[in-house]
């Protein structure tokens, strides 16, 4: 049956709606039917990064009146930071913040009832963990765990609880995305043949903290604390800060920006990791003694395990030079390919009917169709609460209302990081890498990837 685009547009819509009221569907008066609903529900800050501070802040303000939320305490291990954070909520909630020494002391004291994480990229597990511990609910940023044994001892943890644990995997939240994985999953798209994920920028600055790293000093912070599981290093503020640019501390350019962009692979075909992993790139422009790549390719083979002779092709290349500040995904089936890019289902490449009577086949031509309303990704550092972050960040205190599976819950981050750490597998040994599916760990060479 052909799909018209009226017929689209209306499913793509409806799609759109569950974004906003799916999960989210609860009109405020609905929220008195719920046990528990008129008490406030009291917000942690673990980690107040620029970050939390340019999109978490204004995303929060956007719904917590009408939710009933507010953010009563901040933990972080510098004592700027820390007091940074105490001062701006004390300004956006209008009374005092209490300001805590470290995660320790915040669970302690039982002061809040669910936290932001957003602390550095290899942190997240570990704080997303002490957090369910304490039977606090968790909006965790990506990437979830920069490791196998981070990964799973986080799975574990929040699988065994009843807390909400959000992943900051904000496309989940978005109408276009649903519409996609809606028209994906209903078969009409066709098998998908290749995925084509870009992310370029050119920002010599991006995760530069070059003011800030003269001003910390160790004795400001915890630098041990820091560190949590990872080798024991010197104290270095550049990787205090500039985390990001430094292995084992973050992944750079996967963890960061693939992960996004891998997630929606899952979400929409279904499979929770590649099959295999292949990368290449280097450090070509910003020779500033980083170590994480500003530029790579990396190589994906995905499909199901026990049929080899089927699957598809997924394709992540980014740089940090020479680009604008436009993340594009690409669907392809032999039908055409749908563009998140321009938001559109579009028969361009696909098997016309010129080739298809040489071949003595059906031409699969898809009909050009819209998705619903496009909500852009924002690439920039700080987005000041872009409408998918708002959506998402709403989709988690809803959910800590309902006691609903939100949008992105810790599967999906399980997952992503799996492509994450096989990703850094084959950066860092030069290997094809793969995953052992009864160990639950990535391979390189035949042997277990660590770091």
């Amino acid at each position: 049956m052909t799909t018209t685009r009226r017929d689209f547009i209306r499913k793509g819509s409806m799609a759109g709606m569950a974004t906003y009221m799916g999960a989210m569907s609860f009109a405020a008066s609905s929220y008195r039917r719920i046990p528990g609903a008129n008490d406030r529900v009291r917000v942690g800050v673990v980690g107040f990064s620029d970050r939390h501070r340019g999109s978490h802040v204004p995303c929060f303000m956007n719904h917590y009146k009408e939710l009933n939320f507010d953010v009563v305490a901040v933990s972080d291990i510098w004592s700027r930071r820390r007091e940074e954070g105490a001062a701006l909520w004390k300004s956006k909630m209008q009374h005092d913040i209490i300001a805590c020494r470290n995660n320790e002391e915040l669970y302690s004291r039982k002061l809040v009832d669910a936290v932001f994480i957003s602390t550095a990229d290899f942190q997240h597990a570990v704080h997303a963990i002490e957090a369910v511990n304490a039977g606090c609910d968790a909006y965790v940023e990506k990437p979830f765990a920069e490791t196998m044994e981070d990964n799973r001892a986080a799975l574990k943890a929040i699988k065994a609880t009843d807390r909400i644990v959000q992943i900051g995997s904000q496309r989940r939240s978005g109408a276009n995305y649903h519409a996609a994985n809606e028209f994906i999953r209903s078969g009409k798209f066709g098998p998908i043949t290749m995925v084509e994920l870009t992310w370029n920028v050119n920002q010599p600055g991006r995760w530069r903290r070059p003011s800030l790293v003269g001003q910390l000093k160790e004795e400001d912070t915890d630098w041990k604390r820091f560190l949590i599981n990872r080798p024991n290093d010197s104290f270095d503020a550049r990787k205090y800060l500039e985390f990001r640019l430094f292995w084992p501390y973050s992944s750079g350019l996967p963890g960061q920006w693939m992960s996004h962009q891998i997630d929606t692979v899952h979400w929409f075909s279904g499979l929770k990791h590649p099959r295999s992993v292949v990368a290449n790139g280097g450090i070509y422009v910003w020779k500033d003694g980083r170590k994480n790549w500003d530029t790579i390719t990396a190589v994906f083979d995905y499909g199901p395990d026990d049929d080899p002779a089927s699957g598809f092709q997924v394709t992540f290349a980014s740089r940090m030079h020479n680009g604008e500040e436009k993340p594009a995904e690409i669907y392809y089936s032999n039908g055409g390919e749908l563009n998140l890019i321009t938001n559109v289902v579009s028969p361009t490449g696909g098997l016309t009917k010129k080739f298809a009577d040489e071949m003595h086949m059906q031409p699969n031509l898809l009909p050009e169709s819209s998705l619903s309303e496009a909500e852009p990704v924002v690439a920039s550092a700080n987005t000041g609460g872009d409408k998918l972050t708002s959506n998402h960040i709403r989709n988690w205190m809803e959910c800590i209302r309902s006691r609903k599976t939100p949008n992105a819950p810790v599967e999906a981050g399980y997952s992503h990081s799996v492509a994450n750490i096989m990703t850094n597998a084959a950066v860092h040994t030069g290997q094809k890498a793969t995953f052992d599916e009864k160990t639950q760990e990535v391979m390189a060479g035949g042997k277990v990837f660590k770091y």
